[in-house]
């Protein structure tokens, strides 16, 4: 006979975390052209990803400001927000 212990919410979540921070950027379905520019700065992760500054990832050739936003929402799908654009919760 076997004992399972059951993790909490908050660990459970914690793990959920970790796990989407150790994608690998090519995970996110964005244009190939945009993980080259994110291979030129040595980005490879999620957690790398949300590292960088916009400053950091407009300072690439090819990486502009439309380019930025398609990020943001990619990110934003795995349930990363900018300040001031969290989903409103009740």
């Amino acid at each position: 006979m076997t004992t399972r212990i059951k993790l909490n919410a908050a660990r459970l979540k914690e793990m959920e975390l970790e796990k989407k921070l150790q994608l690998s950027t090519s995970e996110l379905g964005l244009p190939i052209r945009t993980t080259n520019c994110f291979d030129e700065l040595g980005v490879t992760t999620i957690r790398e990803l949300l590292e960088c500054s916009p400053e950091k990832l407009l300072s690439v050739p090819n990486f502009g400001g439309k380019t930025l936003e398609e990020v943001y929402k990619a990110l934003e799908k795995l349930g990363f927000y900018r300040k001031g654009r969290e989903p409103k919760t009740e």
